[in-house]
């Protein structure tokens, strides 16, 4: 089993920035991929950003290029979004997400296997 702990949410003002964290615990293979994802109030949870194990890949979806961010950490188990330039519209609970046995990285929510609980983001105007 492998448990995945988000930290970081928060309120902010719009234009500012915060640094969501996500470790890893547990059997999650030798190589995995890693993404975010959010989900506000009525919509469907959407893809956000992922990344390779080896993070020479990543992926973002248009709303966050230019102002987001993926990186990983393998020593530390750890895949971090840095966010940048918050806009309202980024209010969701943000959720990391892991695939195992994989070297690729993953678009769809769907290929996914554990997720963390997620963490509330809030983004006032």
């Amino acid at each position: 089993q492998v448990q995945l702990v988000e930290s970081g949410g928060g309120l902010v003002q719009a234009g500012g920035s915060l640094r969501l964290s996500c470790a890893a615990s547990g059997r999650t293979s030798s190589q995995y991929g890693m993404g975010w994802f959010r989900q506000a109030p009525g919509k469907e949870r959407e893809t956000v950003a992922t990344i390779s194990w080896s993070g020479e890949s990543t992926w973002y979806a248009g709303s966050a290029k230019g102002r987001f961010t993926i990186s990983r950490d393998n020593a530390k188990n750890t895949v971090y979004l840095q966010m940048n330039s918050l806009k309202p519209e980024d209010t969701a609970v943000y959720y990391c997400a892991l695939r195992t046995q994989t070297t690729m990285v993953w678009v769809s929510k769907a290929n996914y296997d554990y997720w963390g609980q997620g963490t509330q983001v809030t983004v006032s105007s």
